[in-house]
């Protein structure tokens, strides 16, 4: 396996050293540093440096993109610079910085961490209902039951996972976030269960999408029983709010005993306090947010995803998709399903089809190899290098893959297509596809507008590219090699 060491110590030396970093973590190909000051990264070196595609900064974040070698790096800057399990550089204070800069700042540290296992945990699950509408076993069987289990465990107990992220990231301790989550799951707290054993003591908001029923009461105060098992809102807003209580007690509670008086504290007031004001207030603020985006969608199906698809890929150049991460995943998670945010699916085929019509088109040695590999790159659903590294900086291509990717998106959202799990990327999203009962018709839309995607991307590109006159290979001058407008995207925005 290839040593990045070099690579990571090239990369903290040209962004001001390990004291100029604030935090770090990274996603599926970038590293996302948080700087004390960003004008002391040299901006211009990073961008020569072999490994490194392009630097970007935005949402407060200075952003370095390496490509799906990312946690290999990001592991060796790590190692090199000594910041902890949170991505927090315990020598340096928190900077404060813009609204949204800290809250796609904070959606990006909850999520990123478990993007990987959840894709991971949904392959599983639509596989095995792939495998199952198609005949190889049934439901009935125990691979079926285990597969289904492997499946659905962390999105079942996902509020475990989200309290310990949200923990590293608000400064709790990390085993207090997530005893909490796993308190917020706990069985006999959930809606189902009361619901199955008890008889309510009354309702509250009847008549209103927010009827809810009340089975018990806390020192007189009376609890809106919810199912929190599965949520994602609530334990974050949760695990904040106990962040809050740990550093009070930190200041009163005496040395000798604060090992286990300030969780203890902090759980005994967090967690009552979740039930019966934080857990209903933000279930019922996830299910305003995700009607209210389904409303503005339902008026324009087609618009609605021929908007999404058609500037996605600009907001991945920004990293500003993180953004839209939670509405994706909380429609996922309150309806079942999402079909707001899924018309992006169009833009990863879109932008492998361009790549693959300039790797057929061009009589550039350099850029013929670096189309293929991000071709493959972009169909298993990692686009940032072939953005990056080839349609941006050559800015025609780049449009065209917007354009298609918001026909498409259009075409998508005119047939309600959705996605009914998280996991996956690229092809291997397919499975999630399926829906719940075995049929075919959303999958064969997702099939059908990925195969539009690629073949429109490649015909468009196909028919308008030339490759520029410095970059044919009879003219161009060896050492003026690394200015080709492909290799150096600084020089064509």
């Amino acid at each position: 396996m290839k040593n990045y060491e070099n690579l990571a110590k090239e990369i903290v030396k040209q962004i001001g050293g390990k004291e100029n970093i604030l935090s770090l973590t990274h996603c599926i190909t970038r590293l996302r540093f948080k700087l004390n000051d960003e004008s002391r990264a040299n901006d211009a070196a990073l961008k020569k440096t072999e490994g490194i595609v392009t630097v970007m900064k935005s949402g407060g974040q200075y952003q370095v993109v390496i490509g799906n070698q990312v946690p290999e790096v990001y592991a060796q800057v790590v190692k090199l610079t000594g910041i902890d399990e949170g991505g927090q550089n315990s020598s340096q204070e928190k900077k404060k910085g813009k609204i949204l800069d800290n809250a796609l700042d904070v959606v990006s540290g909850i999520f990123q961490p478990i993007l990987g296992i959840m894709a991971a945990c949904g392959m599983v699950k639509g596989l095995n209902a792939l495998f199952t509408a198609v005949g190889l076993y049934d439901s009935q069987c125990g691979a079926y039951l285990i597969f289904n289990g492997i499946g659905d465990g962390l999105f079942t107990f996902l509020p475990l996972f989200l309290g310990y992220t949200s923990a590293k990231k608000f400064g709790l301790k990390p085993m207090v976030g997530l005893a909490a989550g796993a308190i917020m799951c706990y069985p006999g707290l959930q809606a189902g269960t009361l619901s199955a054993g008890m008889k309510p003591l009354y309702s509250v908001f009847a008549g209103t999408s927010f009827a809810s029923d009340v089975y018990m009461n806390f020192f007189g105060i009376p609890i809106i029983s919810m199912n929190y098992t599965g949520t994602v809102i609530p334990i974050i807003f949760v695990v904040y709010f106990a962040s809050k209580c740990e550093k009070f007690f930190n200041k009163f509670i005496p040395d000798l005993v604060k090992f286990f008086f300030v969780p203890m504290l902090t759980l005994l007031v967090a967690l009552p306090a979740g039930f019966i004001l934080i857990g209903p207030v933000t279930i019922f603020g996830s299910t305003i947010i995700s009607e209210t985006v389904l409303a503005i969608r339902n008026i324009s199906p087609l618009l609605a995803g021929a908007v999404v698809g058609f500037t996605w890929q600009i907001l991945v150049i920004f990293g500003m998709h993180w953004g839209f991460i939670p509405v994706y995943i909380n429609n996922m998670m309150t309806f079942g399903f999402d079909n707001v945010m899924m018309p992006f699916f169009a833009c990863t085929f879109a932008t492998s089809g361009v790549v693959l019509a300039i790797f057929y088109k061009t009589k550039n040695k350099q850029l013929k190899e670096l189309a293929l590999p991000n071709f493959i790159s972009g169909i298993f659903g990692v686009t940032e290098p072939a953005i990056y590294g080839i349609t941006l900086p050559l800015k025609k291509p780049f449009i065209i893959s917007c354009i298609v990717g918001g026909i498409v998106g259009g075409y998508y959202g005119h047939f309600n297509f959705r996605k009914f799990m998280v996991g996956g990327m690229g092809i291997f999203e397919f499975p999630a596809m399926i829906a719940p009962d075995g049929s075919m018709g959303n999958l064969i839309i997702a099939v059908t507008g990925a195969v539009m995607a690629l073949v429109l991307g490649f015909i468009f590109t196909f028919i308008t590219f030339k490759d520029k006159e410095k970059n044919k290979p009879e003219e161009k001058n060896p050492e003026k090699e690394n200015e080709n407008s492909f290799e150096n995207p600084d020089k064509s925005f």
